[in-house]
């Protein structure tokens, strides 16, 4: 089917393909229908299956690497500096990613996405089953993969939101990071086995073997039950125009403020998490595992409360962000590996609570036609910014000890929910004003940051 009969079948087939589908989901009742509501969408069903067995795999070469990269090099500035290889393309190329996003066909643009993100994998495996291959090898197809992720990521997210009827967004949008923090839990342990047992480059070649269900989910999804908005068209000066965009919303300027703090120097678990426990813990690389799908644990259950949730409003995203710096103090006091365990998972929680209501207010706030350059603009400061943080990071381990990035990690998140909250007070008057009148209503969702209850 051609693009144009996409655009016009998406308002057709909400009321007749897809009603038959998603209609009766459309007001899900009681605690599970609230919570898994999105499920009951086809579409959004096969996607969520095929990025679960994905995601899975991805994260046996995200631990793998990183510990192959430590181990070689003993440096947690090399670590950072790998980090910086992920994900310094998306820094360079997201918000023109999220233009193309939002001009493009997204079903189609994923294919292209996750079967090069497939050759990644399989890359990284001959290297690794090659005796000798030098670390700048990997650094390199690191740096591949992070070109890919920078188009991916904008067009994934912002491809959610046309799986599902209009008052599903908030929940689809929440179930999927539920998705992302399941496969944390099982991913990394899975790693830290095949490590141990068979090798790094196995890692990687069971990541590119789990690309085939995405693929093979995306074959299956029914295009004229996508809610496609026309495309928006191509002119000069899109990304900036998603900056004003931004700049135009307090809700949301004011929370890509606070996440472009906190993801620089709070949230990069990625590197402060195995030079914590292996270097300021002295624990092995099955800690270092056993740690991060703890962490991932708390990041599901923190993921499921928040997709409980009917409200997003600024005031939340400021609770979450204070409580990860809270939390984040209480990790870099633990004085072994034992205490660590309990408290990671409580990081966990505090984390991906804070990130998903910060994404869903996107989803909820901003115009449909810009959503993806804001969510491009907000993977820049999510992960775009861990180029800059990793490697400092890092040489602040090797410098100050494992625990210093910890700690400052956690100074930095509760000042910008104190600057948060400043911010809120000063300009309450505009955080007041509605949302965009082609977003969600309103009505349905109670996003508006003076709500006097968070609930």
């Amino acid at each position: 089917m051609s693009g144009t009969d996409l655009g016009s079948s998406a308002g057709s087939s909400a009321g007749s393909d897809a009603g038959s589908d998603a209609g009766s989901d459309a007001g899900p009742d009681g605690l599970v229908g609230r919570t898994f509501g999105s499920f009951g969408v086809r579409n959004f069903r096969l996607f969520f299956i095929g990025q679960l067995v994905s995601n899975t795999g991805n994260w046996l070469t995200i631990v793998a690497l990183t510990l192959l990269v430590l181990h070689a090099t003993g440096s947690g500035f090399a670590v950072g500096l790998l980090t910086a290889c992920q994900f310094g393309p998306i820094l360079l190329l997201s918000a023109w990613a999220g233009s193309i996003a939002d001009r493009s066909d997204k079903h189609k643009l994923l294919f292209v996405t996750q079967g090069g993100e497939m050759f990644q994998s399989m890359a990284l495996a001959v290297c690794a089953f090659i005796p000798g291959t030098p670390v700048w090898v990997f650094y390199l197809l690191a740096l591949f993969g992070g070109a890919l992720l920078a188009f991916d990521n904008p067009i994934r997210r912002s491809f959610v939101p046309e799986m599902v009827p209009r008052e599903l967004i908030p929940n689809a949008v929440m179930l999927y990071s539920t998705l992302v923090n399941a496969s944390r839990i099982f991913g990394p342990a899975l790693a830290g086995l095949m490590v141990v047992t068979v090798g790094y480059g196995w890692c990687f070649a069971a990541d590119g073997a789990s690309y085939v269900a995405v693929i093979v989910a995306l074959a299956m999804i029914r295009r004229a039950e996508l809610r496609r908005r026309p495309p928006s068209p191509k002119v000069k000066g899109a990304v900036i125009e998603g900056i004003r965009y931004v700049r135009s919303m307090p809700t949301l300027w004011i929370s890509f403020v606070m996440l472009a703090a906190v993801g620089t120097f709070s949230y990069e678990f990625n590197v402060v998490v195995p030079l914590f426990v292996e270097h300021g813990l002295g624990g092995s690389d099955a800690a270092y595992t056993i740690a991060y799908s703890l962490f991932s644990v708390g990041a599901l259950v923190g993921a499921l409360a928040a997709a409980h949730r009917s409200r997003v409003d600024l005031r939340f995203i400021i609770i979450g962000c204070a409580a990860l710096g809270v939390t984040m103090l209480g990790m870099a006091a633990v004085p072994t590996v034992v205490w660590l365990y309990p408290v990671i998972t409580i990081v966990g929680v505090a984390s991906i609570i804070y990130m998903t209501t910060t994404t869903a207010v996107v989803q909820v706030r901003a115009r449909p036609s810009m959503h993806g350059r804001v969510l491009a603009i907000q993977s820049v400061l999510m992960i775009g910014t861990n180029p800059i943080g990793g490697p400092i990071l890092g040489a602040m381990a090797d410098r100050f000890g494992a625990r210093s990035p910890v700690l400052f990690g956690a100074i930095v998140a509760l000042g910008s929910a104190g600057w948060g909250a400043s911010a809120m007070r000063r300009h309450r008057d505009a955080l007041a004003r509605p949302a965009d009148t082609d977003s969600i209503p309103l009505v349905d969702l109670g996003v508006v940051a003076t709500t006097p209850e968070i609930n």
